[in-house]
């Protein structure tokens, strides 16, 4: 064994979750929009083939033991009970045979809601306020279900609609609901099931943070009526199912809350008003001792949002600590989830720290990267970038519930890297019925994307780029210390590339299409920086050029521009040591769509936490020499002192050629977008030449 492969080694050992052996301590974690049941499916839950198919190609690539997203007991349209639908489990008891011919093992993961946490869309909004059309969509879609909460709240997404107390008659529903489901999943051959969840703040976890119930029956108040909704689950499924079915709970250390909507930042001293490490103590023994056979543990509620779906900006590892501390209180085995790092990961076993490691986003982007980990190719793992763009773009700000559109709240699980995920009937490579010489001008990602995406179909590609290295504008998108992922994906393609017969043809500027050989042309050149029309304007530094280390900056730095690449350059900017000012015209940071909550929170709880001053509805008027004049919202006209002023105002495409017979436009250079745009366009245009 190589010295590689030992670091690995812990990885690869059998454990025990109760009486069910696992073959290695790697968990594929749940993640919303791949339930086997469907995912807010408007004809009501059924056995999902796209993620049976999603959990069988994972199943085949080694994982240990698969744990599909959440299954709400009850359809999100039409309100029918899950253990209703016999021929669902009849489906799925078909699909366990295939699984369990792998190696691995599953547990479905089911919940008792989401309560203030649903991400209720601004489309659903102003339905919900009105009590008339409320009571008409009932039917279809009960809000008052879905908001129910221990106690009236408001929502965390939209907080001028107040949560619903969820009735006594209603827990035992689902306490019972529990248990029927369960006993179903059992029959059908399931390993286990995991309770959704003590965990993230969803309902259960509202039940025992003592900030959000404020009930006074026996499911309020003290301590165990605050963790008896969870407890009285698990021993109704031991109950249906028998004390040997193994049940593990999603749950969370620390809720890491500073207050309603406000979370704390890693290492940051601050006063704990969720469940605090004391607690937490107590509950997960409390909860072990109720008959849970496993923590399936990270930490955070959707108000520090950013530790259970962690960012680009949170550390590797980032809940290790914490869940390695509460594992000396249990008995039962422990699986840490949250940017592992599968070496760390595994020195944590091998040290008997945790006892697996949970992995959720990296099984989207690269389907075999735990058989590359085995196979010692851990260079050929393409890498998750965390950017949630594709498998999780819930996104929020002020004044606005969940911005996303509901098609595509609908289509979670996605990766932005990898278009095949839960897409593959949408997306997927198949020879080229004609081979064709295909010429792409512009290497950065799209461009790369897109001569794999051909060279796979059997066509001969040549890659132009007028630079002296590949990765276009993302170079500078990866460059500050934070974006150490996209700096290996940027590495990735370039390997990846080497594995075809491509062409590339570097330091070669294109000025025009008509002077290439070629049958197909697909133009990737990207986009150029918007400019601002004020004096002085010259004077400023341009994102990318900051981005790229070619210019100094000064202490005081005016960040013109609050979307998501300046708040990025204002972090970059604080983590350096600098002094970052952010001027934005609308009236919150980054209000793009598309971009998670979990990302942008983090930006402006760091913000906020760290006192980086933000000037909102405010615009840019001059710049002079060692200031920036601007303009608030009511016309006051002021001037704050400024080094530098970095400009972060947008991008507009920039094409050499328009779209044609023969000429493809993608990327930038068709419409500024991100990641995700690029890599699903390219596919777009791809698959069809």
């Amino acid at each position: 064994m190589s010295i590689l492969e030992q670091q690995y080694e812990a990885l690869f050992t059998p454990w025990k979750i109760g009486n069910v052996e696992i073959k290695n301590r790697i968990v594929m974690c749940p993640m919303g929009g791949t339930s086997l049941f469907g995912w807010f499916e408007l004809t009501g839950c059924h056995f999902d083939k796209e993620a049976a198919k999603l959990f069988l190609e994972r199943a085949n690539n080694n994982v240990g033991l698969i744990i599909p997203g959440i299954a709400p007991l009850r359809d999100t349209f039409w309100g029918k009970w899950l253990w209703q639908n016999p021929k669902m489990f009849e489906d799925l008891a078909v699909f366990m045979d295939e699984i369990h011919k792998t190696g691995a093992k599953l547990f479905i993961q089911l919940t008792a809601g989401m309560g203030r946490s649903w991400a209720i869309t601004d489309s659903i909004v102003p339905l919900h306020k009105n009590a008339i059309t409320r009571k008409l969509i009932k039917p279809v879609l009960d809000t008052s279900h879905e908001l129910a909460s221990p106690s009236p709240q408001p929502s965390r997404w939209a907080h001028d609609i107040e949560c619903p107390e969820i009735t006594v008659a209603q827990i035992h529903e689902i306490i019972e609901a529990f248990a029927k489901t369960a006993k179903l999943c059992k029959d059908a051959g399931v390993d286990g099931v995991e309770v959704h969840a003590v965990h993230e703040g969803y309902l259960l976890d509202q039940f025992a943070i003592e900030f959000f119930n404020k009930r006074t029956d026996e499911y309020g108040g003290n301590f165990e009526n605050r963790y008896r909704f969870a407890a009285e689950i698990v021993k109704a499924i031991k109950e249906a199912c028998g004390n040997d079915y193994p049940v593990s709970l999603r749950y969370s250390v620390e809720s890491k809350m500073k207050g309603f909507c406000y979370g704390a930042m890693p290492g940051e001293d601050y006063t704990e008003v969720g469940r605090n490490m004391q607690e937490s103590e107590r509950a997960a023994k409390y909860l072990q001792d109720a008959g849970y056979d496993m923590l399936n543990a990270d930490n955070g509620t959707y108000d520090s949002w950013y530790w259970s779906h962690p960012p680009m900006y949170m550390p590797e590892n980032c809940n290790l600590t914490d869940v390695a501390h509460i594992k000396q209180f249990v008995d039962i085995p422990v699986v840490c989830a949250g940017r592992m790092n599968p070496e760390i990961g595994a020195k944590a076993i091998a040290d008997g720290k945790i006892d697996a490691i949970g992995v959720a986003r990296q099984f989207l982007t690269d389907p075999e990267w735990v058989t590359k980990l085995l196979e010692n190719r851990t260079q050929d793992i393409k890498p998750c970038i965390c950017c949630h763009s594709g498998c999780f773009n819930f996104s929020s700000c002020k004044g606005h519930a969940n911005t996303q559109d509901l098609s595509d709240t609908m289509g979670l699980a996605r990766c932005a890297l990898n278009p095949e995920t839960m897409q593959s009937r949408k997306y997927h490579l198949e020879p080229a019925k004609k081979l064709k010489t295909i010429a792409i001008i512009g290497g950065g990602i799209g461009g790369m994307e897109a001569a794999l995406v051909c060279a796979k179909r059997g066509h001969k590609v040549t890659l132009y780029e007028r630079s002296s290295t590949l990765g276009g504008v993302f170079i500078a998108a990866a460059a500050p210390s934070f974006k150490e992922k996209d700096r290996e994906l940027i590495a990735w393609y370039i390997r990846e590339l080497q594995k075809y017969p491509i062409t590339i043809k570097l330091n070669t500027e294109i000025k025009s299409v008509a002077s290439l050989s070629a049958d197909e042309v697909i133009v990737a050149t990207g986009a150029t920086a918007r400019k601002i029309n004020v004096t002085g304007a010259e004077t400023a530094i341009e994102a990318i050029d900051y981005l790229l280390g070619s210019c100094e900056v000064g202490e005081n730095v005016a960040v013109i521009g609050g979307g998501l690449t300046g708040c990025e350059i204002a972090y970059d900017l604080y983590l350096k040591g600098k002094h970052p000012t952010i001027i934005e015209m609308q009236d919150d940071l980054i209000t793009t769509k598309g971009i998670c909550l979990a990302n942008t929170s983090y930006l402006r709880d760091f913000f906020k936490t760290n006192k980086v001053p933000v000037f909102l509805e405010t615009s840019l008027s001059q710049i002079k020499s060692g200031s920036v004049e601007l303009i608030d919202k009511t016309g006051n006209q002021f001037t704050l002192p400024a080094d530098s002023v970095i400009m972060s105002v947008g991008y507009t495409p920039a094409p050499i050629a328009a779209k044609g017979k023969h000429i493809h436009v993608i990327g930038d250079a068709a419409k500024v977008g991100n990641l995700r745009t690029v890599i699903w366009g390219a596919w777009d245009v791809c698959m069809k030449l």
